[in-house]
C-alpha cells in the first residue's frame, strides 16, 4: 500500500535548503576550527573521534596530556 505523504512539494523543497544552509555552515565552521589548530570531533556509533592535523582520526584525545606552555606555569 502506498502512502499519501503529508508534506507538500514547496515543503520538502523548505527542508532541502535548510539542510543545505546548514551543511554549508558545518563545513565553514569546520574549516575554520582547523584553521586554529582546534581538532574536530565526530561521534561514530558511539565513540569520540579526533581529526588530526593531517585529516586522520584518532581516539586519542590531542587535549590531554598536551605540552604546557610557560604561560599556563605561570598562572598556577
Amino acid at each position: 500500500m502506498i502512502k499519501k505523504s503529508i508534506l507538500t512539494a514547496e515543503q520538502y523543497a523548505k527542508i532541502d535548503e535548510l539542510v543545505r544552509q546548514g551543511s554549508i555552515a558545518v563545513d565553514k565552521a569546520q574549516d575554520e576550527s582547523r584553521r586554529l589548530g582546534v581538532p574536530n570531533v565526530y561521534s561514530i556509533n558511539g565513540r569520540l573521534y579526533y581529526e588530526t592535523r593531517t585529516g586522520e582520526l584518532s581516539v586519542s584525545d590531542p587535549g590531554v596530556n598536551a605540552p604546557e606552555t610557560g604561560d599556563e606555569r605561570k598562572s598556577q
